[in-house]
């Protein structure tokens, strides 16, 4: 590990339960000299991609080093599997579902491990619960030093869902909403090293946008649209001073075409 410990933490948990502390309790009590950082546990529940793009659009802030534990985890008790993957920037530790290939890919992915050695596991594993009883403790083993390797073995075919996936057809980039933040800006999936230059054009489920990418909202006459990247690094259409997402009817996962 570099530096000082430091784990984060990304859920669908909720603050009105214990089960956020538990997963702390846990760690504290194999690692005592942990710092741990809460991303959100406010993620919509069992919203694999809303946890995706939360944990991609935080991860770079944190220090070289960092391990990521992220739980949207419907799949509980399944045969998914549990993974500790390790990028060029730090370690991500969670369900194989898509959770954490959206941010661990942004920080070029060396290794992928299924977690299986119970050594490193509570006693007692949940059915349902294995953010306390599995990634929690394989966290904090990880900060006190244990290799990657012990905790179980490579594998090359983490999930890769589609809400990632971006498709070059023709003329065409094939992208998807990604997310809608609080103010109603449609967040695509496509980065900015990938958006094309000059004006877009954009078809939105029905909806067809000439947009010329702007660098920022007020660039754009008030309740005008726009294309802008955003903090995030992702392209988004906007409308400045209102809510894009609800004057053209706009859901997380709709697809955009946008031709180059």
């Amino acid at each position: 590990m570099e530096g000082k410990p430091l784990i984060t933490l990304t859920s669908d948990f909720g603050l009105a339960d214990s089960y956020a502390a538990q997963i702390k309790g846990v760690i504290l009590n194999i690692n005592p000299l942990s710092t741990i950082v809460d991303i959100t546990h406010e993620i919509n529940k069992f919203n694999i991609q809303t946890g995706a793009f939360m944990l991609a659009s935080a991860v770079s802030y944190f220090p070289k080093g960092t391990i990521h534990v992220a739980i949207v985890d419907p799949g509980v008790g399944t045969k998914r599997r549990a993974l500790l993957i390790i990028t060029k920037q730090g370690y991500f530790i969670g369900p194989d579902n898509g959770l954490l290939i959206l941010a661990a890919e942004h920080q070029e992915i060396t290794n992928v491990y299924e977690i299986l050695n119970t050594k490193y596991m509570l006693p007692h594993i949940s059915e349902t619960f294995h953010g306390r009883d599995v990634f929690a403790p394989v966290a904090a083993y990880l900060e006190k030093g244990v290799k990657p390797e012990e905790f179980g073995s490579i594998i090359d075919d983490p999930v890769k869902p589609d809400f990632i996936q971006i498709k070059h057809k023709k003329n065409n980039i094939h992208c998807n909403v990604l997310h809608i933040d609080s103010f109603g800006n449609i967040i695509t999936n496509l980065e900015k090293n990938h958006v094309p230059t000059g004006t877009l054009n954009i078809t939105l489920q029905d909806i067809c946008f000439e947009l010329e990418l702007k660098k920022t909202y007020g660039e754009t006459k008030p309740k005008d649209p726009t294309a802008i990247i955003g903090s995030h690094g992702f392209l988004e259409i906007a409308v400045n001073q209102g809510n894009a997402a609800d004057i053209y009817h706009i859901k997380i996962g709709n697809k955009i075409t946008i031709k180059t």
